[in-house]
This record gives structure tokens, sequence and C-alpha cells, in this order.
């Protein structure tokens, strides 16, 4: 075994027993041993940080229609994550997307009976659809929407937080399609009194029992009636991946991605908070009010996550890379959050020392994801580490370490990093 496979173990090792991979303790000297080279700025590296090309790790999955290269997390109910470098294309392929599921998809579906039925306390008139009815009566629409596992970023927590241990990759922007939300309620009618809506789904739960809930969210009315909150049957302009939601699901994209139902057959209009599955305690939900790492938060004390944070991610190049002291290196990646724009792009090579404001694209529609690139030059031959933060319209940045503990490991939104060996 190398000495960076080594390294890598022993991180491995520290994380399962309960130290997070950035509060793993070792000196510079060894890690520069271990890294081959000298690390370059190392006086300003937060202490307790282990470099990224020491901590990194993946593991092959495979199933059907999905890139190879996704990470299992778990596989009952199925759950995947997309590397960084693989989420380099501006807008995501089906392939690449993230699973997250908390049931099992339903099985042997026959599209042409598929209904969707529209009711609750709120709607004028209840009507089911078929899905050639929503096609046929409905104006198209098409929007780059990003969505993203609420707790995404989980893996950092310490003290750690029980749930799937995503570290960056449950994000994507692909192209949706559907018909609007808004239109399909409208046609239904929406009393003055509601609040909120909510959404049901042909998954079933995991103990097989057909009347268990496994997942039932939603979004306050407001969201809900944004041009760009979609009932989508198609992604890329091809049908949705099964494990993504086919045969029609709901969008809201800047939203946490438990907002958006899978399989979805039937939405609620609601006079109040919906109080689905997921809805309550700790589901999908954080301190109203910041807490001490570990401390228990009463139930009453915590608030529903609705637009996710600022956040950003390299994707371009892969983590871990030698580089040439001669050459630029050219950075690629996507900024998002939530409901907002992401104004400005930062990078550092000196631990947050100093930044290098870089490029950013304008948003190709709201709640789509925006690019960034840079070119950066290294002072020295050793080891670096590049940071990349973004800043939304309303001057919030994302932490250069963890945000705010929560009991449930939501909303991290820490600058995202890669190695670099400069030689």
């Amino acid at each position: 075994m190398s000495k960076t496979s080594k390294a890598r173990a022993q991180v491995i090792s520290a994380t399962k027993t309960g130290l997070s991979r950035r509060s793993f303790l070792s000196s510079a000297a060894t890690f520069s041993g271990l890294l081959g080279a000298e690390i370059v700025y190392q006086q300003f590296m937060p202490k307790g940080l282990i470099p990224i090309a020491l901590a990194e790790e993946s593991k092959p999955f495979v199933i059907d229609g999905k890139h190879p290269e996704l990470v299992v997390l778990n596989d009952r109910p199925v759950n995947a994550e997309t590397p960084a470098h693989l989420l380099d294309d501006a807008v995501t392929p089906a392939d690449k997307l993230f699973v997250r599921n908390n049931g099992i998809p339903p099985k042997d579906i026959d599209v042409s009976n598929w209904k969707l039925e529209i009711s609750g306390e709120s709607v004028v008139t209840p009507r089911t659809f078929s899905l050639a009815q929503l096609k046929s009566e409905f104006a198209h629409h098409t929007y780059q929407l990003t969505i993203e596992c609420g707790g995404n970023g989980r893996s950092e927590f310490q003290p750690p937080a029980k749930g799937n241990q995503w570290s960056t990759g449950a994000v994507g922007c692909p192209l949706w399609t559907g018909v609007r939300l808004a239109d399909v309620l409208a046609a239904c009618g929406v009393k003055d009194d509601a609040v909120y809506i909510g959404y049901y789904a042909a998954d079933t739960h995991l103990s097989g029992d057909p009347n268990k809930p496994v997942i039932s969210r939603g979004v306050p009315i407001s969201k809900a009636m944004q041009d760009e909150s979609l009932i989508a049957w198609a992604m890329n302009g091809e049908p949705l991946p099964v494990m993504n939601g086919y045969p029609l699901r709901l969008v809201f994209g800047g939203w946490p991605a438990s907002t958006s139902g899978k399989w979805l057959n039937k939405i609620v209009v609601r006079n109040q908070v919906h109080d689905g599955a997921k809805m309550g305690g700790s589901s999908y939900r954080v301190p109203c009010n910041p807490v001490a790492p570990g401390s228990k938060v009463d139930k009453d004390n915590m608030c529903i996550i609705e637009q996710m944070p600022v956040k950003s991610l390299i994707t371009f190049p892969k983590s871990g890379l030698t580089h040439k002291i001669s050459e630029k290196l050219t950075l690629r990646g996507h900024a998002w959050a939530g409901d907002k724009a992401v104004s400005s792009m930062a990078v550092s090579i000196d631990f947050g020392q100093t930044w290098q404001q870089v490029s950013v694209t304008k948003p190709v529609n709201k709640n789509a994801w925006q690019h960034f690139t840079a070119q950066l030059s290294f002072p020295k031959l050793g080891y670096y580490e590049v940071w990349a933060k973004a800043t939304d319209e309303t001057g919030v940045s994302q932490p250069m370490l963890l945000p705010g503990w929560n009991p449930k490991g939501y909303l991290n939104n820490a600058a995202h990093r890669i190695a670099v060996k400069v030689v």
C-alpha cells in the first residue's frame, strides 16, 4: 500500500470512529511527507484540517442508466452521489444526476394509466389528470433548475450527523420539461386561504407496507406559484430516469430536493403547513437560532428549510492533479444560491488569506446554477489547495469551513477545495 493510500485508510478509519475528515489531526511535516511536496502557505492552513488530497476516497456504483463512477452511499433505498469532476457539464446529463430515494421506486409503470390527483382543503374543484391530459391541456415549459439534497455535505459535520454521508455530489442542474404547477392549480381553482402544497408519490416504504408513508413534503404556496415551479416529465429532452422520478415529478429549483417529489401521483393544496411524512420533527429542519455543536434542540425551535444557501463547486480539474509551474492552471465550476443569483466568485491558493476574483456567468433562468472560470499561477513548487467561494446578490458569502452545526447535518455550504501538486 502506498503512503497516500495508508493516509487515506487512516482518515477513513478515523471517520468511522466518529472523527470528521476536517478534524483528523496530524503535523504539517507528516502531511508534506505523505504528499511528496511541501505544503505551500502551511502557516495559514486551519488547525485540524487534513489536505484534501489525502482525504478523498471513492468507490464504484453501477445502476441502470447511471454513470459507473457514481458513489454509492447505501442501496436500500438507493442513494448515490456524483464526484465533483463528473459535474463539469453546463447542463447535468441524466446519467450523472445524483440519486436520493427514501423508499422503493414503483415497478411496471403503465404511463397510459398514470394519474395525477389535485385535491386538498384549499382547492375549489378537485380534478384528476392523465399524463396525456397534462401534456395536451397546458403549455409546456423548459427550465434549467438546480436541485440539491438538503444533506449535501453532511459528512463534514462534527459531531457527526445521522443520515447519508454526502460529500459534495448530491447536486445537479439538468433541463426539466413539463407544465407549470401554477397553471394546473389555476385550472382547479385555489382558495384565498391556501398556504402550502404537499405531494404524495407511488414509491413504497422499505418495510413493504403499502399503507406506510415514505415521504410527503411540499412548499409554501408562494413558491408553488412561481413560473419555474414545474410538474415535469422530461429531463434534457428525454423521459425522466426511473431513479429520478419517472414518469412524473415536481421540480422546485433552489430548494431542498426533498420538496421535488418523484413518482408524483397526488398534490394537495393546504390551508395549513403540510403535515405529511418527513415534514415534522427534525426532518429537513434546522435550529431557528444558532446552537453549540452537539446540542439537543427542542422540536419547537426547529425551522423548515426553504431555499438553499449560496454554494459553489470546482468541477475542473479533478482534485489531486500534478501541474507544471510554468503553465497557468485552468479552473472551472458552478455556483448557485437558492432563489437568489450569485453576484461574484473568488478563489484562493493560500487557505483563504487572499482571494482572487474570477468571472461568473449570469444564470440562464432563475434557479439555474452559474458557471465560473479562472486562470491560476503558483509562486513556487509544492502542495496547494485551491478554494472556491461564491457570494450571492445580497452579499452573503460561503464560509471557509463549516457553517453552523445542526442535528441533522443540513446546509453545509463550506468553500469547496481541490488538491494541486505543483512541480
